[in-house]
């Protein structure tokens, strides 16, 4: 019964790498060769999602326009939104770095895998969930950081340097679109190796974790956090969450959409990428405590995973109910 409410491994290895950086935080040489080792493996990853992500796949989806721009929108206007309207509610309970954080996973785009799978397990419209997904990871590259630097404007920061764009596109995007480029020749054995994306994929969240952990130990993260300001940062990642989760389910019907692609809404348009997030957080907050900024990312992560197991798990019971009462009353052969 509680089997469902436990960490993942890659959970567990997040928690292990985060207790490594913190006893064994990486520092002169050995924290250049990691942040070298960081970025190849960032571009590798985006690299491989690009060569992974079929166009044919997005061109098919993009005739259920409606719901694309209502994932969007989810995505990209309501989170941030959310984030600056409860501010005065959410502000107190976290720390300002926290609190720029967690404005920070706002603005992020939705997940790919996890999205998909939560609505293939709740039978859901898993098509349109991977052509949703994927815009919303491709566009994420674009949109999160025009986000970032309007938030480090709000902050009185400097907003997005030269610099920061062109590591983006250097590190991001020119990748991705290489990716997509070379799909033609690698992308069937992109599909047929799927679990090496996966270890590429974790691999670089761990790595840019264990470094930015590492410069935030060596800074005093742990004197700088107070413990109630981590307790209030859960309560602001599963309010934040339980919001999003309500405005999708609840604006999915009062749009007319059916059960169906509720579930993609709901699934694709409540969720943020960490594989996303860390390498741009990596890029974006050059100069910040980046330890505080993606720690509510971390947190965010393992909510959604646990809560929207539990409701993929919910809407998968209620088809097989409706199906039984479809049975039920259809007449006989």
């Amino acid at each position: 019964m509680f089997r469902r409410f436990l960490p993942d491994r890659f959970t567990g290895a997040l928690l292990l790498t985060v207790l490594l950086s913190s006893v064994l935080p990486c520092r002169g040489a050995w924290a250049i060769a990691f942040g070298r080792l960081t970025d190849v493996a960032i571009m590798l990853l985006f690299f491989l999602h690009g060569a992974k992500l079929s166009r044919q796949a997005v061109l098919a989806g993009l005739t259920h326009w409606r719901l694309h721009l209502t994932v969007l929108a989810s995505t990209f206007v309501l989170f941030p939104l959310m984030g600056w309207a409860l501010r005065p509610l959410l502000a107190p309970l976290v720390t300002p770095d926290l609190y720029l954080g967690v404005l920070f996973l706002c603005t992020l785009p939705s997940t790919v895998q996890s999205s998909i799978a939560f609505t293939s397990i709740a039978r859901g419209n898993v098509s349109t969930a991977v052509c949703a997904a994927s815009a919303s990871s491709l566009l994420g590259i674009v949109i999160t950081p025009l986000w970032v630097g309007l938030l480090l404007e709000s902050h009185g920061g400097n907003g997005m340097s030269w610099h920061a764009l062109g590591e983006i596109v250097g590190l991001l995007l020119l990748p991705f679109v290489a990716g997509q480029v070379a799909q033609r020749w690698i992308g069937g054995w992109v599909q047929r190796h799927r679990p090496l994306v996966g270890v590429v994929d974790q691999g670089s969240i761990l790595l840019v974790v264990y470094t930015a952990f590492s410069a935030s130990v060596l800074e005093g993260l742990w004197r700088q956090l107070p413990l109630p300001a981590l307790g209030g940062l859960v309560l602001v990642c599963a309010a934040l969450l339980a919001l999003a989760l309500l405005a999708t389910s609840h604006g999915a019907r009062a749009l007319g959409f059916g059960k169906e692609d509720e579930i993609t809404i709901v699934f694709c348009g409540s969720k943020k990428s960490l594989a996303s997030g860390v390498p741009m957080a990596k890029v974006l907050f050059a100069g910040h405590p980046l330890g505080m900024i993606v720690l509510p990312l971390m947190l965010f992560h393992q909510i959604q995973l646990m809560v929207c197991a539990v409701l993929a798990r919910r809407y998968a019971r209620r088809g097989e109910t409706l199906a039984v009462d479809a049975g039920d009353v259809a007449p006989a052969d």
